[in-house]
């Protein structure tokens, strides 16, 4: 179960402008404060930024529809604004090549803007992206891990040994809510100690290293 931004790939700032945009054009409300995005859902993000701007007259589904389409029109920026972290297409093609591994993503994202990002990266072939967890599936992320785990039972017929790849204690705490193995990589904003701490089982600065990123996955 792989977290997007910051763990896969940079995007350069991309979504987060179209959030922006979205917001006004639906609201009418001039943008004013940024939250944290890293390790959350669109839901829970999308709760506080109308409650810090006072918006009571709209709804994230709303809003969401907006978002998605300022995504498409600028989604060709990811790739040339952004970039793929290091090792990142190695381990995932490496995975891909066994027959006992099934690779999909847990963001915090909706489904229409996690696929423009990894399609932006020519990506999409490693994922199966119809049992993920996915930011309109619930405001915590624990709730994701767990709607992906059973999608892949639902679709495969099998309980599955879950592993969330992310980087950040949001992902970390997702993965230990449901009894996955957390795997972290210090790529984004929070350190390995603040990794390890958070109770990573496998801490990693990066994928870089593709036989040790493919060893922790599989371990």
């Amino acid at each position: 179960m792989w977290d997007i931004d910051r763990t896969l790939l940079h995007g350069g700032g991309v979504a987060g402008r179209a959030w922006m945009t979205a917001f006004t054009a639906v609201t009418g409300v001039d943008w004013k404060i940024t939250p944290d995005f890293g390790g959350r859902t669109d839901l829970d993000i999308c709760t506080e930024v109308f409650a810090s701007h006072g918006v009571t007259d709209c709804t994230p589904e709303r809003f969401f529809e907006r978002y998605i389409e300022e995504v498409h029109g600028t989604r060709h920026l990811f790739a040339e604004q952004g970039a793929l972290l290091p090792g990142v297409r190695e381990v995932l093609d490496a995975l891909a090549a066994r027959d006992d591994v099934v690779q999909t993503l847990v963001t915090g994202k909706v489904p229409q803007v996690a696929a423009a990002k990894v399609e932006a990266f020519d990506l999409s072939g490693a994922f199966d992206a119809q049992v993920g967890g996915y930011g309109t599936d619930d405001s915590v992320r624990a709730t994701l891990v767990r709607r992906s785990q059973e999608r892949a039972q639902q679709k495969y017929g099998e309980k599955f040994r879950a592993v969330v790849i992310g980087d950040t204690v949001h992902d970390v705490a997702g993965a230990l809510a449901n009894g996955a193995l957390a795997v972290a990589v210090a790529t984004g904003g929070n350190s390995m100690a603040e990794l390890t701490l958070a109770g990573a089982h496998i801490v990693l600065p990066d994928l870089s290293d593709v036989a040790v990123a493919v060893d922790a996955i599989t371990s």
